[in-house]
């Protein structure tokens, strides 16, 4: 079986990671790239380190690059989330890829009381959401000039990579809103992520006419006192700020179009991320 080679820049993050504890290798074969020997064993597959990506990994030729490579706040300059983006198309374009995907995030949409579609107004609310935006705009761009199919991949919230499931301590402490409770945002668990990520590189490598943008979650929202109930997490309500977002839930009618996905079940991601955990 033909399968493609995918390069896997930034394997060493929170996604990076789910993936490689995740991967079916039948189905693709991946190439991890790490800033640095990791400590821990390497997944399966091929391993590149490169500490630079000014300059193509000494990989061999690839089919497909997956950029998961980016910068959360606190971390470093957040317009560095360009600098990445514009290397992973230039990896691409270096290595001979048909496609490129590039990790966004929902935070470039900001507040509606609609689920988000890719085609909408985005109107982020963070620094990081604009970060993001400008990476999408001037990625896409050089993919053009370049010739290469690029789709951003606008995603949820990703269980164990998140600030609710993700976070450390016993207790989680969730904004009450004056109307309707608590927040409610797109999710998917470890293993369905990888899931449509492998299915969507199928797809690029045989040559489909991805979009470039693509909301990437289950279908529905999903509440956070929910996915606290589900995960037996205590948690204690407080004010929301002025500046919190309510609902943040992405539209993937485009997805399913491309994968077939669940609804959003609070009990079925908080399962998904037990069982990646025990991976760990």
């Amino acid at each position: 079986m033909n399968v493609p080679r995918v390069l896997i820049l930034g394997a060493s993050g929170r996604l990076g990671s789910m993936l490689g504890r995740h991967w079916a290798e039948d189905q693709a074969f991946p190439i991890w790239q790490f800033r640095q020997a990791p400590a821990i064993k390497a997944p399966s597959g091929a391993m590149c380190v490169c500490a630079r990506l000014d300059s193509p990994p000494d990989c061999g030729a690839v089919d497909v690059v997956l950029g998961l490579a980016g910068i959360v706040p606190g971390k470093a300059a957040l317009s560095l989330n360009s600098d990445l983006g514009l290397a992973a198309v230039d990896c691409a374009a270096a290595l001979g890829a048909r496609h490129v995907f590039l990790s966004s995030s929902a935070a470039v949409y900001g507040a509606s009381a609609t689920a988000h579609v890719e085609p909408g107004a985005t109107h982020p609310v963070s620094a990081y959401g604009h970060a993001k935006l400008a990476m999408e705009k001037v990625a896409i761009a050089r993919s053009i000039a370049q010739g290469i199919s690029v789709t951003a991949l606008r995603i949820g919230n990703v269980a164990g990579a998140d600030a609710l499931l993700g976070q450390r301590g016993a207790t989680r402490y969730l904004d009450q809103f004056a109307q309707h409770g608590g927040a409610i945002r797109s999710y998917i668990g470890p293993a369905e992520f990888t899931r449509i990520i492998q299915a969507l590189v199928g797809l690029g490598h045989r040559g489909a006419r991805l979009p470039s943008r693509l909301n990437l979650a289950l279908a529905g929202g999903v509440s956070m006192r929910d996915l606290c109930t589900a995960a037996k997490i205590p948690f204690i309500w407080k004010p929301a700020s002025k500046t919190a977002v309510q609902s943040v839930v992405l539209d993937v009618t485009r997805l399913a179009g491309f994968v077939p996905l669940p609804l959003a079940s609070a009990k079925n991601i908080v399962a998904d991320w037990q069982a990646d955990r025990q991976r760990q």
